[in-house]
């Protein structure tokens, strides 16, 4: 049941990337955060009602919040460290915010068995690798290298704060819609700072046309983002974090390969090699 909903929070986040870096192409990628997140907002506000979730309200609401505020912060960063560049430095050093859940499973007392512990180096190993990292030439400057690990805590927080936002699937649904309020006000208010600061919120000469023609696609990349949400925190909840988070984060090999599919890019080899050693890491895993 671990390794199902975490694979799925994997499908669910790269196809919600790589849905997110399509639209970034047009509209300005705060702009794309906020919209998307407001219709995430709606819909979970629409299903609390519906499945009476504001009963579960409670202090570990806090955590949501937690999640709310770092989210943004980690996806600015990112997305500032991909400007920088190169993009496959940038890339897989963000993958390794899974080293943040694994490391507080490990805290808190899992003792993954040596399968699983070999499972999860080779995986990491293959999430890293799936981001296609240039190995030589092409210079990093310090700031982008610094952004991205940024980034990259910011990513694992949220996947350890969500994780312990609810217990029961009514509170899940309460700590989702917390969680996706806090990331509209932050990003908000970052969208505000930067339109104040001469940035632009709409694309040039379409506007708000190419945005509405675009809410298919928000709306898609927002409610991917909240399952992956949602199916992470019931992987997290029913076996051990360590192994939930590792396969979770396999979203990179989804990214790269809906790309090759789509968009008919070609893998590079150090692409197909890391596809294939988070294939082997994930039956390691699923099977220790």
């Amino acid at each position: 049941m671990t390794a199902l909903f975490a694979l799925a929070t994997s499908l669910l986040w790269g196809l919600a990337d790589f849905g997110g870096g399509l639209l970034t192409r047009r509209i300005p990628a705060l702009t794309v955060v906020v919209a998307s997140q407001c219709i995430a907002v709606v819909v979970l506000g629409a299903i609390v009602l519906a499945t009476g979730g504001w009963t579960e309200w409670g202090p570990q609401l806090w955590f949501a919040v937690g999640a709310g505020l770092v989210g943004p912060v980690a996806m600015l960063a990112f997305y500032k460290a991909l400007a920088l560049g190169p993009m496959g430095v940038v890339s897989p050093l963000g993958s390794l915010g899974v080293a943040v859940p694994v490391g507080v499973g490990l805290f808190l007392g899992e003792r993954p068995g040596l399968g699983q512990v070999a499972g999860i180096a080779v995986a990491v190993a293959g999430i890293v690798l799936a981001g296609g990292p240039e190995l030589r030439g092409a210079p990093v400057q310090r700031q982008a290298v610094l952004l991205t690990l940024l980034a990259a805590f910011g990513f694992g927080a949220v996947m350890a704060l969500i994780a312990e936002a609810s217990t029961t699937l009514t509170g899940l649904f309460l700590a989702l819609f917390v969680q996706r309020v806090t990331n509209v006000a932050a990003g908000g208010a970052a969208l505000w700072v930067s339109v104040r600061r001469g940035g632009s919120a709409l694309p040039e000469g379409a506007g708000m046309e190419i945005v509405r023609k675009s809410l298919p696609a928000l709306a898609f990349v927002g409610l991917a983002d909240v399952a992956a949400n949602g199916t992470y925190s019931v992987a997290a909840q029913t076996g051990p974090v360590t192994i939930a988070a590792v396969l979770a984060s396999l979203y990179p090999v989804v990214t790269a390969l809906a790309a090759r599919g789509i968009l008919k890019e070609r893998l590079r080899g150090v692409q197909a090699a890391g596809a294939g050693l988070a294939l082997v890491g994930t039956v390691l895993l699923a099977t220790g």
